[in-house]
């Protein structure tokens, strides 16, 4: 269930939708036609790449963050990837390639922000505590560009017992002019708490505050016995919170998408409910399995895309890779797919 279990040795070529190649070449064989260009079928990135965050920079193009991995004997902090079209994706180095002095493994669900007052990106991330009584923690690390190398500020963030300070996110609200970190997991809340202006902590006098509480129940239809993976994103009149549960993976993988809404960032917030009376908008179906920890991202055309990983059921050796699919909204709710996620052909999104 913990996110650091999920090691799997990488693989070096990263395969599109338009065929294997080295995304670090241009591919030898004759171009698509402009009709077949305007379609591509998940997965995005066919190796292990969990927890993806996906952002557009100040330069323009989109880049991809996610969990730790070993690529041909090498160990990755930060997994990075670059884009101009969010289908064609460039590996990078690793974006935190110095350990913090907090923690010496183990680094997963990192978000990326930029921050305009100090016109910083700031690698908010997950990590494993040195200390064996404070259990994991959040960490913070900063740089002057999207691609790193961010350079961790000293000393974490947030600590606590097991793995409840985990899966940070951060939100930017141009409302309030208020910027808030969401995390949390280990069969606790999921919360949310201001940030200070630098980023580099939490606002002084500011408390967290609970927004969805994990539920216990046998029923093989709850994913909420843990929650995490909180993301937030701003659609109308809406606040969306979307989260996941309840375990990610290995042999008992049993994970899914769910989402709330409000009127504000700090709640309270109101579930989702599909004609099961469940808050779920994305699970499983027979080719791909425990999809979840998504972020949200808008194209150039003002769609919304839903960027989350899954695990494919005829290579479960993978682990999770990288899956994006069209996100609606529906009486005042968003929708994806049919709620699993796509086997077929759909239109790319809109860049540039």
């Amino acid at each position: 269930m913990i996110k650091r279990f999920d090691i799997v040795i990488g693989l070096s070529l990263i395969f599109t939708v338009f065929g294997c190649q080295d995304t670090q070449k241009k591919s030898t064989s004759e171009p698509e036609s402009e009709e077949k260009n305007q379609f591509y079928i998940n997965p995005v990135i066919n190796f292990n790449f969990p927890d993806p965050t996906v952002i557009k920079a100040e330069n323009g193009n989109y880049y991809a963050y996610a969990t730790n991995r070993r690529n041909n004997g090498n160990q990755i902090n930060i997994q990075v990837l670059r884009s101009q079209d969010l289908l064609h994706w460039q590996t990078l180095p690793d974006a935190m390639p110095e350990k913090p002095t907090w923690a010496n493994k183990d680094f997963w669900a990192p978000h990326v922000s930029y921050n305009e007052g100090t016109q910083k990106y700031y690698l908010f991330y997950s990590g494993e505590s040195k200390e064996r009584n404070l259990g994991k923690c959040l960490g913070v690390a900063v740089s002057n560009s999207p691609e790193g190398p961010f350079k961790d500020k000293g000393d974490a963030l947030l600590c606590g017992d097991g793995f409840k300070n985990i899966d940070p996110m951060v939100y930017q609200d141009k409302v309030s002019g208020k910027n808030y970190i969401y995390w949390g997991s280990g069969f606790d809340n999921i919360k949310v708490q201001e940030l200070s202006d630098d980023f580099l902590n939490f606002k002084e006098g500011s408390k967290p505050i609970d927004l969805i509480a994990p539920l216990a129940g046998d029923d093989p239809d709850n994913y909420e016995r843990l929650v995490e993976g909180a993301w937030l994103k701003k659609h109308g009149a809406f606040y969306y919170l979307y989260y996941s549960g309840d375990n990610c993976c290995g042999k008992k993988a049993h994970y899914a998408v769910l989402v709330a809404r409000s009127k504000s960032p700090t709640g309270p917030f109101e579930k989702f409910r599909n004609k099961n009376g469940k808050p779920i908008i994305l699970s499983k179906n027979k080719r791909w399995l425990a999809p979840g920890h998504n972020s949200v991202i808008t194209d150039d055309n003002g769609q919304d895309w839903i960027m989350y990983h899954a695990i494919d059921t005829k290579n479960r050796k993978k682990g999770r890779v990288f899956l994006m699919d069209k996100i609606s909204y529906k009486g005042g709710w968003p929708v994806i797919h049919n709620g699993t996620p796509s086997v077929s052909e759909i239109p790319v999104p809109k860049t540039r």
